[in-house]
Order: C-alpha cells, then sequence, then structure tokens
C-alpha cells in the first residue's frame, strides 16, 4: 500500500462519489459522504425513496430495504474509505470477499436516512477488512464486518 491520498473536501456529494465509485444508477447506493478521517473511519449518507426499484418486488404494499442492499450501501461507503485512503485504488473494482456478524436490527424503509459509519480495522495490499454500522434516527439497524478486495 502506497501513502499517497487525494485531498478531498467535505462534504462529498454524488457527483465525487462518482469519480471515486465504478457503481452506478440503479446500484450506487451512497447519496453523500460527510465525514472523513483517511485510513480511519467514514460517515455516508443514502437517503431511501419509494422511487426505489427493488421496493416493487420487496414487497409489494409493506415496502422494506433488502438487508443485502444495506450491506451493499455500507460496502460502498467503505469502498469511498479505502479509496481515498491509499489513491492507488481509485478507479480499480471492488468486491465483496466476506460478511462477518451481520445482525439487521431494525428495518428500513422509504423516506429513511440511513447513516453508515464504517471503521477500518486492516487494508493490506488489495484486501481491506471494516467495522461498519448502519443507523436510521440513531437507531442501529445493521452491523457488520465486511471484507472486500481490489482488482
Amino acid at each position: 500500500m502506497t501513502t499517497q491520498t487525494i485531498d478531498v473536501q467535505l462534504p462529498i456529494d454524488i457527483k465525487g462519489i462518482m469519480e471515486i465509485l465504478p457503481h452506478r444508477y440503479p446500484f450506487l447506493l451512497v447519496d453523500r459522504i460527510v465525514e472523513l478521517e483517511k485510513g480511519k473511519t467514514i460517515t455516508g449518507v443514502k437517503n431511501v425513496t419509494m422511487n426505489e426499484p427493488f421496493f416493487q418486488g420487496h414487497f409489494p404494499g409493506e415496502p422494506v430495504m433488502p438487508g443485502v442492499l444495506i450491506l451493499e450501501a455500507m460496502a460502498q461507503t467503505g469502498g469511498i474509505l479505502a479509496c481515498l485512503s491509499d489513491a492507488d485504488m481509485i478507479g480499480r473494482l471492488v468486491y465483496f470477499a466476506g460478511v462477518d456478524k451481520a445482525r439487521f436490527r431494525r428495518v428500513v424503509r422509504p423516506g429513511d436516512q440511513l447513516v453508515m459509519k464504517l471503521e477500518m480495522i486492516k487494508q493490506k495490499g488489495k484486501v481491506t477488512k471494516m467495522a461498519g454500522k448502519a443507523y436510521v434516527d440513531d437507531q442501529l439497524a445493521t452491523e457488520a464486518e465486511l471484507m472486500a478486495s481490489f482488482a
């Protein structure tokens, strides 16, 4: 891992996020980065709206954000931290390598704002491990340890 980083100004809006991550609609699940300490922590925001494509089938009449997409939103937020902590990672594809200790504590619905806080556990070479928690209205919704590998 190099020590090269890139300069950023907070908050990072969707245009800035799209310069860092390769994800695009409908699979870009982070709207804004509001806090960042390179190599350590990041806080990202996802505004959950009824016009998300997954709500058509999950579930009709009782819209709930799928847990795997909450984990994906957390992973994308963590990917931004990894990229901004090591500029050599920017532009590389990021693959999930593992999920441990995942727990879903609260349902996430349209109108909620998902606030994702991740902490770097380890970044060695192309592999990153982070601990993450996602909140709605300061209530813990989801927590997990996430591992990713950069191509």
